[in-house]
């Protein structure tokens, strides 16, 4: 019998049982992949992370992550839950992990005593654009109507900074109303499969000064809606500066809210040598501590 030692905690606020739940395992050696698999499926979370040696030893260490159902080769919440998990064992103020999309950067701000207070990620990868989809058929997968999904900005496309999404904006009564339709997510699936089956839907309205509300659906991954998804914030924040004719620029999201676990995504965006670069942070809160016996 092996046990391997596991914590869960809330991530992007600063209240238990609110934000985005995770589960971490700080030290993953000797787990097999169907093993973390199984696991993260057990744990029946938007994700779960488990933290192997690094390749380089330049670098903090190897973060595979997976969903209910499949391996990401990036995600948001994760890389925050993760990197305070390893803080907590160092007085660094800089993390590298090594992931499937590239290394991926965490900066650590901690207080006076040295406590964790807000963590950050750079994504791995300059944002991406790719191909545009129907606005009715967007509209079909979040149960609204064509004119919900406003278009003058942008149509819904898919853009990614190390996982893509399907990003589109909504009219701001649109969003509460808002409920996943699974038979229009397969049917979108079908009809694109440069998606891979794999289709997160995050949706977005402004809201005044530099915020934004959202939501995101992936229902074909297990996860019917995720209180807050990093890895959408991060393109999202990219696309809004692409479309605009500023350097940098900054961007509150908040998540969550009609699930019950609000959630507050801090961003930034800036232009780069290779591209547009974009940031995601937050804090966490500890919740469980256990062991998973195998």
């Amino acid at each position: 019998m092996r046990s391997f030692r596991f914590v869960t905690l809330d991530v992007f606020t600063d209240r238990r049982f609110g934000g985005n739940p995770l589960a971490v395992f700080p030290d993953a050696r000797g787990l097999s992949d169907a093993e973390m698999q199984a696991l993260a499926a057990e744990f029946n979370l938007s994700e779960t992370t488990f933290v192997l040696p690094p390749e380089d030893p330049a670098n903090t260490a190897r973060v595979r992550i997976f969903t209910r159902k499949y391996e990401m080769p990036f995600a948001g919440h994760p890389n925050v839950g993760t990197g305070f998990v390893l803080a907590q064992e160092s007085v660094a103020r800089r993390l590298v992990f090594e992931e499937i999309a590239g290394l991926v950067e965490i900066s650590l701000d901690r207080s006076e005593e040295g406590a964790v207070t807000n963590v950050t990620i750079a994504a791995p990868q300059p944002l991406l654009l790719g191909e545009s989809f129907d606005p009715a058929a967007i509209a079909a997968c979040a149960g609204l109507a064509p004119d919900d999904v406003l278009t003058s900005t942008h149509p819904p496309l898919h853009a990614g900074t190390g996982n893509p999404f399907v990003i589109a904006e909504v009219a701001p009564d649109a969003l509460s109303r808002a409920q996943p339709d699974f038979g229009a997510f397969r049917a979108l699936a079908t009809a694109h499969p440069g998606l891979q089956g794999r289709v997160g839907l995050y949706l977005y309205a402004h809201d005044g000064g530099g915020r934004a509300r959202a939501r995101m659906f992936a229902p074909l991954g297990g996860t019917v809606e995720d209180p807050a998804t990093g890895s959408a914030a991060t393109p999202l924040a990219a696309l809004l500066l692409s479309l605009s004719g500023a350097p940098e620029a900054r961007l509150d999201i908040t998540q969550g809210v009609e699930m019950g676990r609000p959630s507050l995504l801090r961003t930034t965006a800036r232009r780069a040598a290779d591209g547009i670069r974009a940031t995601v942070g937050g804090p966490c809160v500890p919740v469980l501590r256990g062991e998973a016996i195998l």
